[in-house]
């Protein structure tokens, strides 16, 4: 009876091995000829609308003006960081 068992689970494991080759051929025969002509402007709106979805929140990476009376001296201090603006 073990036998049994051990036939019918080799015929499975060819089986399956069988199936896993030939979907590996069909996945080889694929190409993608339109993913090399997606404007960077469509993916930067897929990779953002990914992020969002899976929770990151996006900062605001702009330069900005204080509205003080001070506005001047602010500015300069500001310029004189040697921190980078833009952080990635």
């Amino acid at each position: 009876m073990s036998e049994d068992v051990n036939a019918e689970l080799l015929d499975a494991v060819k089986a399956l091995s069988s199936r896993v080759e030939e979907l590996e051929t069909e996945i080889k025969s694929i190409k993608l000829l339109n993913a090399q002509n997606v404007p960077e402007e469509t993916m930067v709106a897929i990779a953002s609308a990914v992020a969002a979805y899976l929770g990151h929140r996006a900062k605001r990476r702009q330069a900005h003006f204080t509205r003080s009376a001070s506005w001047q001296s602010t500015t300069r201090r500001s310029q004189h960081v040697h921190a980078p603006l833009h952080l990635r």
